[in-house]
């Protein structure tokens, strides 16, 4: 399993060397600040959604912010997942992703949801040390507010 555990350490070291979709959006891109208290970990996540409702597109999204490699590679590769996709796939990515991190139900995700989390299963180690889940779902949360601020909520 060191092996895998290796593979999984290099992804994480290497979103958060290099993010992806690091800067700002211009308005009427949303922009919503997500903050962890407990940490310090800052990310700010700017939206832009191309079309109206679950049919809306993901145009682009970049992220901003500061903290440890676990919330920053866990905002990087989320960018990654979501790009492109339309809002209802982009809610089922996320409450995927919440599922694997133990902060949302199994049940809650669909069984006809057939997500693969791509590189974001690196992460799924976090739920080993509980203190670092916060850390790991920071940019996902950010996400779920920006597209309630942009009209598109994450909990429908």
């Amino acid at each position: 399993m060191s092996g895998l555990e290796d593979l999984y350490r290099e992804i994480i070291l290497d979103h958060y060397r290099t993010p992806r979709n690091r800067g700002e959006l211009d308005p009427p891109a949303t922009r919503t600040e997500g903050h962890n208290p407990l940490c310090g970990d800052e990310i700010t996540v700017y939206l832009a959604l191309e079309g109206t409702g679950d049919e809306a597109i993901v145009s682009d999204i970049k992220i901003s912010g500061q903290g440890c490699s676990i919330s920053q590679s866990s905002a990087s590769m989320m960018t990654q997942a979501v790009l492109g996709k339309p809002i209802g796939d982009v809610k089922a990515v996320l409450r995927r992703f919440k599922a694997m991190m133990g902060v949302e139900s199994a049940d809650a995700v669909d069984a006809d949801d057939d997500i693969d989390l791509g590189d974001l299963e690196a992460l799924q180690g976090v739920v080993k040390f509980p203190v670092r889940i916060k850390c790991a779902v920071l940019g996902w949360n950010t996400l779920a507010s920006a597209l309630d601020e942009a009209g598109a909520s994450a909990t429908d």
